[in-house]
């Protein structure tokens, strides 16, 4: 039977692992052939040769030192869009006249250029981290509020009852009610939020700061090393897809368990 239960686990881990890497694969080819047929590095340089550089930078200590930067104001802006539109969405959802009120207010923060939000932050509070994480916050905010609200409005009213009727606990309600129910427009929330942010973030350190992803790829821009700006836009491009399939999707496999047991 354990033998089953290893051979079943890992033919899984295989389903979904096999898919991952062809699809990867099949990326690189696209650039291995796109490089060839361009035939100029300076335009497109070798999937090879863009890891050399990523090694190179990497061990001289530039990479990690402005990988980390910009890490810590992805961190930092999402947590504080993600906290603040989630208050927010859920009291939309929850309250017509907070929707009513707050409403325009989401519509204008959507629609208000991120460029203008940030050259705005660095006039009004510096070029300072400060000013760096508060200008893609704010971008940021709105976005999780529409979500979230939309996902508190979608609430099984029934399920609720059910749950006040069995005498539940406010927290049992949250984490075995509510949060499930939640959990797709809290995914999306993050998936949108994190890919949107980080690429705020590049713009916030190509425009103000000394350090970061952006920082660097402004000078390399400005040299004309693609191998270079590849090199470091694709090393946060990696981190991003270890979030999405080592953090978020485990989470949502078993945040959406229930669904799986119902059906």
């Amino acid at each position: 039977m354990q033998g089953l239960l290893t051979r079943g686990t890992f033919a899984r881990m295989t389903d979904r692992a096999f898919p991952f890497a062809a699809s990867l694969g099949a990326l690189v080819a696209l650039w291995i052939v796109a490089a060839w047929l361009s035939a100029d590095p300076q335009i497109l340089p070798q999937p090879w040769t863009v890891w050399s550089i990523a090694v190179a930078e990497w061990q001289s200590g530039e990479l990690p030192r402005h990988l980390l930067a910009t890490l810590r104001r992805v961190a930092l802006a999402f947590a504080a869009a993600f906290a603040l539109g989630c208050l927010l969405g859920a009291a939309m959802g929850a309250s017509a006249r907070v929707d009513r009120w707050a409403g325009p207010w989401v519509v204008v923060a959507q629609n208000v250029p991120a460029l203008v939000v940030i050259v705005l932050c660095y006039l009004w509070i510096g070029l300072n981290e400060v000013a760096a994480i508060t200008a893609v916050a704010v971008n940021k905010t709105a976005m999780v509020a529409v979500t979230l609200r939309e996902g508190v409005r979608s609430l099984d009213g029934a399920t609720a009852d059910m749950a006040r009727a069995y005498r539940m606990s406010r927290g049992t309600r949250l984490r075995h009610v509510v949060l499930p129910q939640l959990w797709p427009y809290l995914s999306s929330a993050t998936r949108n939020g994190l890919a949107i942010i980080w690429k705020i973030v590049l713009v916030v350190e190509f425009l103000g700061r000394s350090d970061g992803i952006g920082f660097r790829i402004h000078l390399f821009f400005q040299l004309f090393e693609t191998g270079h700006v590849l090199a470091y836009a694709l090393s946060f491009v990696a981190i991003m897809l270890a979030i999405e399939y080592l953090l978020l999707r485990p989470v949502e496999t078993r945040a959406t368990r229930w669904r799986s047991a119902r059906a």
